[in-house]
Parts: structure tokens; sequence; C-alpha cells
């Protein structure tokens, strides 16, 4: 699958450091093109406010406009990527430092939501669905180089998945990875 992806400036991070905006651009990649009014429906936003936000995701780079949907009065925008990838070593500015973790809070708070979401609709899935469904955590011993090659080498087992749509089973199959040393265990206070 080649994947088009985005390494944001800490400057355009900004941009997606309200979690609204994460969910459109998220909203986007998965469900294709949109108007600010759909958006905004999906949304239970005004229209003016999922226009504001839209157009800061332009701004930045995030989303285009598609100009083979629509007309005069009716604008569509596509996400401009099929991904985000983060650098999270610490910057050295202070500022650029404060983005990241306001743009990372950001995405905890959509990831969340979204597992919850995944919690709540669990019972109305499909056996088959439900079965390959799993909510686990491993907590294993690495070195920083071994994690990283960890992440890596799942990242690459992601990448090399080919996409099946034209199979009548296949649907949007979340993968959430979150690799991180145990809280309060290097370079905070311990448990």
């Amino acid at each position: 699958m080649d994947v088009t992806s985005i390494t944001p400036s800490p400057e355009a991070l900004k941009a997606l450091t309200h979690p609204l905006r994460l969910r459109m651009l998220g909203l986007l990649r998965i469900d294709g093109p949109a108007t600010a009014t759909t958006l905004a429906t999906r949304l239970g936003l005004n229209t003016g406010a999922t226009s504001y936000h839209l157009r800061q995701l332009e701004r930045h780079g995030f989303v285009a406009e598609d100009t083979a949907r629509g007309n005069a009065r009716d604008r569509w925008w596509r996400a401009a990527h099929q991904s985000t990838t983060t650098d999270t070593a610490r910057p050295a500015d202070p500022a650029d430092a404060e983005t990241l973790e306001a743009y990372l809070q950001s995405v905890a708070v959509v990831m969340t939501q979204t597992l919850q979401r995944s919690v709540e609709e669990l019972g109305l899935l499909p056996p088959a669905w439900s079965d390959a469904t799993t909510y686990s955590d491993w907590v294993i011993k690495l070195t920083p180089a071994r994690a990283k090659a960890l992440v890596e080498r799942l990242a690459e087992v992601l990448h090399a998945e080919p996409e099946q749509e034209d199979d009548d089973e296949a649907v949007q199959y979340v993968v959430q990875l979150n690799g991180f040393p145990y809280p309060g265990r290097v370079g905070g206070a311990e448990e």
C-alpha cells in the first residue's frame, strides 16, 4: 500500500492542536471528500465554525479543495495526505515543545474517543468482527534502540498489508499503536 504522509513543521503542527481539526482530518481521510456543511452535521457544529477549521487545515497543507466536485456554492474538501507522522523528539525551542505537547494531547483525546466508541459498539459487531477485535497491551522491557526498531517493524507490517477494496467483507480497520516507557519509570516520579 502506497501511503502518502506528512511530517508537519512545528508551525504547521499548531493547526492540529485542536481535537475538532484532527477529527475533521480523520473524517476526510476515512470517508473521503466532504463539504463544510456535511462535516458540520457529522460533528455537531455550525457551518461557520467548520469552515474556519477547514481554512486553518488548508493553510498548513493538511486539506485541499477538491476542485473535481461541487460548484460555486458548494466547496468540497479532501485530505491532502493519508497519514500524519510526528517527530516526538523534544524541540529545543520551548514554544515548539509546547505546541508538540498540545498536539499530542489532542491526539490522545481523539484516540480515546475512537477507542471508547469501539468498545460501545463491540456487542453490535458480527461474530467474525468481534473475534478480530482486540484490546490488549504488552508491557515488555526494551532499550530505546530496540523500542524504536519494534515500532519500525510494526509500521512495515502495516504498510505491507494490501488493501482489499474489492472484497465485500473488507472495512476500514483501526490499528492504534502506542509505544512509550511505562509512566513514572523514565524521567518522572516512580509510582
